[in-house]
């Protein structure tokens, strides 16, 4: 008789246990599929990018494609549309460094740097700052997202990213707006590379 108690007491807390883990398995399930969806993303990033050859390790690549995907989450950007910037300015060299002392992967000048940095908690100690993937794409997507709130249309914040925002003017409702040879550019390899890599919105 002891034995039996003794086995039922050992019983109740498996029972209850199993009966616990069946109850939250549509919360876990969701979780997964979340999870799923960007590490898909994040994957066909790297992939994307090792294909370009950025000379990084694969590891590194991941850690790119997975801060990309982050911070166009962050900011409700096509992460795509951040790699076709990407591509266009610095062709995915985050050593690159333009004749106006724009740096890195998304071409960020230090003083502009400095201004966003508080925003994205980002510590910015000297230009080798903005040769650092994670840092630099945390300004580039804040500041680009700022330009797309600013000018309503991407066509208007692509060229104020290329050129500043005080030598582009906000057109009207009913202005049509022209495209510049940066613009161009960009939504043109925007365009290729949505047919390489997967929508977001599309994701199961």
């Amino acid at each position: 008789m002891k034995t039996h108690k003794h086995l039922i007491a050992l019983l109740i807390p498996i029972l209850l246990f199993a009966f616990f883990e069946s109850a939250a398995l549509p919360l876990t399930g969701s979780v997964i599929e979340d999870t799923s969806e960007k590490d898909t993303i994040v994957l066909k990033t790297a992939q994307y990018l090792k294909d370009r050859k950025m000379g990084v390790s694969e590891e590194r690549l991941k850690t790119i494609a997975n801060s990309v995907y982050e911070e166009s989450q962050k900011h409700d950007i096509d992460y795509r549309l951040i790699l076709a910037v990407m591509k266009v300015e610095s062709n995915f060299k985050s050593e690159a460094i333009s004749r106006k002392g724009a740096r890195g992967l998304l071409q960020i000048k230090p003083a502009l740097a400095r201004y966003i940095a508080k925003d994205v908690g980002v510590q910015v100690k000297g230009t080798d700052t903005l040769h650092e993937p994670e840092k630099n794409i945390k300004i580039g997507v804040n500041y680009l997202s700022k330009l797309i709130d600013m000018f309503e249309n991407i066509s208007s914040a692509l060229h104020a990213y290329n050129v500043g925002p005080g030598k582009v003017k906000k057109p009207g409702a009913n202005d049509d707006v022209p495209g510049t040879h940066f613009t161009k550019k960009v939504m043109t390899e925007y365009q290729q590379i949505i047919e390489v890599l997967p929508d977001p919105e599309e994701q199961p």
